[in-house]
């Protein structure tokens, strides 16, 4: 399992990457690896307004259908329309496949999310 330095990551296996005042969000390399070979993602419009722990979309996979969690709140200004025509670029390399892009409203959240060693431990 694949687990980067410089992201936050939630319980939820989706994974920010913060670059000023946007945050990249997608799903963990636990997570793609979880679902099998995942088929089809349903990602938000843009300007969609996510609160910390909102459904911020869909992926499923050839074994089950997963909610996708955002763990930061803020507003959507991309998405990653590479993943939505192609989802299975997320099992080829999940942390380069981000699925939303937002401008976080709330950076004080990132405290409640994990550090790569305590997503780690709380993989194990």
């Amino acid at each position: 399992m694949k687990i980067l330095e410089g992201l936050y990551y939630s319980k939820n296996h989706e994974w920010v990457k913060v670059e000023g005042d946007k945050a990249y969000v997608g799903i963990t390399d636990f997570a793609q690896h979880s679902l099998g070979d995942i088929v089809y993602a349903e990602l938000p419009e843009i300007d969609t307004v996510l609160n910390a722990g909102d459904t911020l979309g869909t992926v499923e996979s050839v074994k089950a259908a997963s909610d996708v969690y955002c763990p930061i709140s803020g507003k959507v200004v991309e998405v990653n329309q590479s993943v939505a025509d192609d989802p299975s670029l997320l099992n080829s390399d999940p942390y380069e496949n981000w699925m939303i892009c937002i401008e976080m409203t709330d950076k004080g959240e990132l405290e409640q999310l994990m550090s790569p060693g305590e997503y780690r431990e709380f993989c194990n």
